[in-house]
C-alpha cells in the first residue's frame, strides 16, 4: 500500500510539472512562402535567436518547395496534428489560407501572419516589417531620383496574389500621381512568382517590349537579383535603372558595379525575430493582440498594434555602395 501511494504521488508530481510548463516545450511554427529562399532562412535565424532567449522555446520551420497556397495548406494541417502552441505565417495567398488558419485557431493555436498577411480572418495579427504607403513611395523616389524624374518604369513583382507586393504598388501608383513625376510613366506590372528563372524571363521581356524603358522596380528579393543578372547579360547595366526590396548578400555584385545604385530593405533577421518573440507572448498570455496594444519585443523595443490587427515592425533600410559591403556579410 505504501508503495503504491508513492508511485501515486511520482504520477501526480509529473502530471504536475507537465502542466504547469516545467518539462513542456512551447512550439512555434514559422511557416514561410517557400524553401531555399534567402530571405526566409534569414527570418529563421531570427526566430532561433529569439528562441535562445528562453528554455522553454522550440522553432519549427516549414515551407513548401515552390510558393503556392496549396503547399501551405498542407503544411499547417500537419502542424495542428502535432499540436503545435503557434503559427507564424508569411502567407503566399491572403485568403486561400483563412478556413485552414481558422481551423488551427479553432484548435488552441495562436495565429499570426508577417511579412505576407493572411486576411484579418485567418489570424490574431500581421506582422509588416514596415509601414505599405512608406515602402511604396519610398521605391519611387529611388527609381525617379536614378531616372532624373523622366521616362518609362515597370515594376517585376512577385506573385499576383502575394498581399504585401499588391499592397505596395498600389502606393506607388499614388505616389506616381504627384507632380514631380509627371514625366514619368508605368508602362507595366509583371510578376516573376517569386522564382528565379521565372522573374529572370519576365525582366529580358521587359527589355524587349519596352525598348524605351528607363528603369525598373522590383520589390521582391528573388526578383531584384534576377532581374540584376538579366541587365548584365544584356549588357544593359546603367542604360536601364534598377531598384527594389533586395537581401545585400545577392544585390552585393549588383550595387558596386552600378547595375543598381540603390535598393532598400528591412532586416528579415529582425523580421523573424519580431515574429517569433509575439507568436510567444501571445502563448503565455502576455499580450492578447488587440488593437491599440502596445507590445514589448525585446531588442526591437515597443510595436503597437494598428487597426485591423496590423502591427508595424521598422521602416526600411536603403543600401548603397557606401554600406552593402558592411551588410552583405550579415544576411
Amino acid at each position: 500500500m505504501k508503495k503504491l501511494l508513492m508511485v501515486l504521488m511520482a504520477v501526480i508530481l509529473v502530471v504536475g510539472m507537465v502542466s504547469s510548463g516545467a518539462l513542456a516545450k512551447v512550439r512555434i511554427a514559422m511557416v514561410v512562402k517557400n524553401l531555399g529562399n534567402a530571405f526566409f532562412e534569414a527570418c529563421r535565424d531570427g526566430g532561433l535567436e529569439a528562441i535562445g532567449l528562453g528554455e522553454d522555446i522550440e522553432l519549427i520551420f516549414r515551407g513548401p518547395i515552390t510558393p503556392t497556397a496549396e503547399g501551405q495548406i498542407e503544411i499547417i494541417d500537419s502542424l495542428i496534428a502535432q499540436k503545435v502552441e503557434a503559427i507564424a505565417i508569411s502567407a503566399n495567398d491572403p485568403t486561400a489560407l483563412v478556413p485552414i488558419a481558422r481551423t488551427a485557431m479553432a484548435a488552441g493555436i495562436k495565429v499570426i501572419s508577417f511579412d505576407s498577411g493572411i486576411a484579418e480572418g485567418g489570424r490574431i495579427l500581421q506582422l509588416d516589417p514596415s509601414g505599405p504607403e512608406f515602402i511604396g513611395r519610398q521605391q519611387v523616389q529611388i527609381i525617379a531620383e536614378m531616372i532624373g524624374y523622366k521616362g518609362e518604369i515597370a515594376i517585376l513583382s512577385a506573385t499576383s496574389q502575394a498581399t504585401n507586393q499588391n499592397i505596395w504598388i498600389g502606393w506607388m501608383e499614388e505616389e506616381l500621381k504627384e507632380p514631380a513625376y509627371k514625366d514619368m510613366k508605368l508602362v507595366a506590372t509583371v510578376y516573376g512568382d517569386d522564382l528565379s528563372d521565372k522573374s529572370y524571363r519576365e525582366a529580358m521581356g521587359l527589355f524587349k517590349s519596352y525598348p524605351n524603358l528607363k528603369g525598373i522596380i522590383s520589390p521582391t528579393t528573388v526578383g531584384v537579383a534576377a532581374t540584376g543578372k538579366a541587365l548584365e547579360d544584356e549588357g544593359l547595366s546603367g542604360v536601364i535603372e534598377l531598384t527594389g526590396l533586395g537581401l545585400p548578400s545577392e544585390m552585393k555584385q549588383y550595387i558596386l558595379n552600378g547595375t543598381c545604385k540603390k535598393m532598400a530593405l528591412w532586416n528579415p533577421i529582425e523580421l523573424g525575430y519580431s515574429a517569433t518573440y509575439i507568436a510567444y507572448k501571445l502563448v503565455t498570455g502576455e499580450i492578447k493582440g488587440e488593437v491599440g496594444e502596445v507590445m514589448s519585443v525585446g531588442k526591437m523595443g515597443d510595436i503597437t498594434i494598428g487597426e485591423g490587427g496590423t502591427a508595424v515592425m521598422a521602416e526600411p533600410y536603403v543600401f548603397d555602395k557606401s554600406n552593402i559591403e558592411k551588410f552583405a556579410a550579415i544576411y
